[in-house]
């Protein structure tokens, strides 16, 4: 059987198959700390569940959204970004898809022709590097000199290749590392002078600990001037992994381009998981504060020990 170069040439995702193992053992009984795939132990909170009931009780759910999400969806999340960081961003800027993961797909078939280089700082997320893969780029991957473990205007100067991408995953996953402020603001400069894409990666960006300080990009740069692009998405701050609902803001002839590929993906994202993804921008945000001051007690128990 002759598949495509494309299928055969990528691997399949580590962490998923680690996950799927860790739940095999699981149903056999084995006790299994699974630490495979970054996802929250606690149960969706209880109001974004029922507000998805409502909607389907509503017959809310029965046929196709927008390719770029519902329209109340996207001012939800202009809100929660206001909500946030105090900068407002119109919905023009914004597109929906089926989880952040799907945000990343998208933007590299929709930023990168055959050869085109993206950087990131090792290690990374295992599917930035298939998704550059398949969108016919080149990944590079800079090991730091140093404990820090994140990327730098240094390392970048220092490339021998033109970039057309940069990655910053904050905080990052697999290693926790948070940039400063001070350290995006470089990158975003950087990528203005060089006319590079800074895509700044935040889905981890309400779970940060211990005093430590989270910046978005969006604090920084003017989102419609700059060649800046934020993905983040309600997986992991809502407990919502399995809901997969996710977004991109940018210049609107990204988000355009965008949905156009979109439109031919997955037409929209699941309008149950929209519904469910407005109460959690909406409604009481209590649980998040719960859910990561849990993950930070666990965090300073087992550095402890």
């Amino acid at each position: 059987m002759n598949l495509s170069d494309r299928v055969t040439a990528i691997t399949a995702s580590p962490t998923l198959s680690m996950n799927a193992l860790a739940k095999e053992m699981q149903s056999q009984g084995i006790d299994v700390i699974n630490l495979g795939v970054g996802e929250p132990d606690f149960q969706t909170p209880q109001n974004i569940a029922e507000a998805a009931i409502a909607a389907i009780k509503a017959e809310k759910t029965s046929f196709y959204t927008p390719s770029s999400g519902l329209p109340a969806l996207k001012q939800a999340i202009t809100d929660r970004m206001y909500a946030r960081y105090q900068v407002r961003v119109g919905t023009e800027n914004v597109t929906v898809t089926t989880g952040a993961k799907l945000a990343l797909y998208t933007l590299m078939q929709t930023l990168l022709n055959p050869g085109d280089v993206v950087v990131t700082a090792a290690p990374e997320w295992v599917s930035y590097v298939e998704q550059v893969k398949l969108a016919g780029g080149k990944l590079l991957e800079v090991h730091s000199k140093n404990d820090a473990l994140k990327l730098t205007v240094a390392d970048l100067v220092n490339l021998s290749e033109p970039v057309k991408a940069v990655i910053i995953n904050s905080p990052t996953n697999p290693t926790g590392q948070v940039y400063s402020r001070e350290e995006i603001q470089h990158i975003l400069d950087w990528g203005s002078e060089n006319d590079v894409f800074i895509i700044l990666d935040e889905i981890y960006g309400q779970l940060v600990y211990n005093g430590v300080t989270f910046t978005s990009g969006l604090q920084l740069a003017d989102i419609n001037t700059s060649n800046m692009i934020i993905v983040d998405g309600v997986s992991k701050a809502y407990a919502m992994t399995g809901w997969r609902i996710g977004w991109t803001i940018a210049q609107p002839k990204i988000i355009q381009a965008m949905n156009k590929l979109l439109g031919h993906l997955t037409s929209n994202p699941t309008a149950a998981a929209q519904y469910a993804a407005i109460e959690a921008l909406n409604g009481d945000q209590t649980t998040v504060e719960t859910m990561r001051q849990a993950f930070e007690d666990r965090l300073n128990k087992t550095f402890d020990e």
